[in-house]
Order: C-alpha cells, then structure tokens, then sequence
C-alpha cells in the first residue's frame, strides 16, 4: 500500500501553522483540532513540524514565558518527509527508528498531506480485514 491510497481514504487537508505564531497560538490549535503535532508552513513551503512534544520539553526549559515566543523557535526544522508513491510498511519503520509519529507528505516542495502511525496502523488494518474476507469468500465457494 502506498501513501497515495492513505490519503485517499482519509484525506489531503492539512492544519498548519505559521513560524511566527506564538506559542500560545499554537496550543490553541493544537487543541480545537485534537492535534498531535502540525506543520509549520512559510510561503506555501514546509519550513518545519512542531509537537506538543516540542512545547512540553520548552516549557519545562523556559517556563510561562514560553506561551510568547515564536513557533519558529520550537520547532523541529530537519523534518522527515515522505511522498505519495512512498510505502505504507517502510514508512511505519521510518516512523518508529525515527520516533515521530507524524510524516508530512511532499511533493515538489508542496505539502500534500500528512501521515501518522495511527493512518498507517488503520491502514494495514483494513487491508487484513479485505485479505481475511478474500479468504473467507475463496474457501465457501
């Protein structure tokens, strides 16, 4: 399976934020939408990925002062990438060696998506459910 047929069924939008949202801008966002993590986008470009990983660990270092400071100084800015034509099962041992669970999909510099283990766990999933169901039709005939 490749990333193509992820985002196929669960979609190309993609919540993002800006490098210069503040950090409380960005727990904001993080929130309402139930986000785990979000690409930081300039200019159209992925310029970086920020989690909620990223601002606990700052917190801890900067306390409250934090809530003001620029998204761009938190982020992640070395970002694993992937593209549509990527495989599902290389993307998820990428995801685990790497630790991150969420991989931005890119193409020509462009966001076009983003994957997390829990896609790609749902993924595989259902592609068992279709196999065993194959199986099942295969034997009864």
């Amino acid at each position: 399976m490749r990333i193509a047929d992820v985002l196929r069924s669960k979609g190309h939008a993609v919540a993002t934020i800006e490098p210069e949202a503040t950090v409380t801008a960005l727990l904001a966002r993080l929130a309402e939408g139930n986000y785990g993590a979000l690409p930081v986008v300039a200019d159209g470009r992925l310029v970086g990925m920020v989690s909620e990983r990223d601002v606990v660990r700052k917190l801890y270092e900067q306390g409250a002062a934090l809530l003001e400071v620029a998204v761009s100084e938190i982020m992640t800015t070395v970002v694993a990438t992937c593209t549509p034509e990527d495989s599902a099962s290389d993307l998820a041992v990428v995801m685990t060696n790497r630790r991150v669970r969420h991989l931005p999909v890119v193409v020509e510099d462009e966001l076009r998506g983003i994957v997390s283990i829990g896609d790609l766990v749902k993924a595989r999933i259902d592609s068992l459910e279709r196999e065993r169901e194959q199986l099942e039709s295969y034997i009864a005939q």
